[in-house]
């Protein structure tokens, strides 16, 4: 059986989801530098120290 099987696994996908948006429509100031094709994975980049 595939898919989200509890409430808090779906609650994490819909919160990554809606982070990515947000990124990519310019409200974090992540990867404002870079083009828009490539501002997901600038965001990602300037992200990665701080995991």
């Amino acid at each position: 059986m595939r898919g989200l099987k509890t409430d808090r696994a779906a609650s994490i996908v819909i919160r990554g989801h809606a982070f990515v948006q947000n990124v990519r429509r310019g409200h974090y100031e992540l990867g404002v530098e870079a083009s828009p094709v490539f501002r997901l994975a600038a965001a990602f980049d300037e992200l990665q120290p701080a995991i």
